[in-house]
């Protein structure tokens, strides 16, 4: 069963949403791994059906070298990202993994992504899934 692990932090909104789309879609056919920089984070991923969750730094640097996919706010391979909930080890983990990484072009504190559009959260959630995810080898 393919493995994808949705990060998140601050209040775990965008983790959720994400995860409440891949279940609507695939249903139990993928294992959504939640992983939260904060409790808060994870347990706001677990409501919306993510099959297992954990939290913090040494949850998401072990979790991620197992992942096939990984799904996340940009910020999630930005040491110090989403008011320092993200740390360097949790950045660097994310972008050393060998998995396949789909990041959410969100504006952070101070990064602008020059040629990003403003595009709503689930509108990008929806491009994420029909344009990226579709060629996947998910059993329906």
């Amino acid at each position: 069963m393919l493995k994808i692990c949705i990060i998140d932090g601050q209040g775990g909104g965008i983790g959720a949403a994400i995860i409440k789309r891949l279940k609507e879609t695939y249903e139990e056919t993928i294992d959504i791994i939640a992983l939260g920089t904060n409790a808060i984070a994870t347990s706001q991923m677990l409501k919306a059906k993510a099959n297992r969750g954990a939290s913090g730094e040494n949850a998401i640097v072990q979790t991620v070298r197992q992942a096939d996919i990984i799904i996340g706010p940009i910020g999630i391979v930005m040491a110090h990202a989403m008011m320092g909930e993200v740390t360097p080890k949790m950045a660097e983990a994310v972008a050393a993994c060998p998995a396949k990484k789909y990041l959410i072009p969100l504006s952070q504190e101070n990064m602008e992504i020059v040629g990003a559009a403003s595009v709503p959260l689930p509108h990008l959630i929806n491009e994420l899934i029909e344009k990226n995810l579709k060629e996947l080898k998910i059993q329906q």
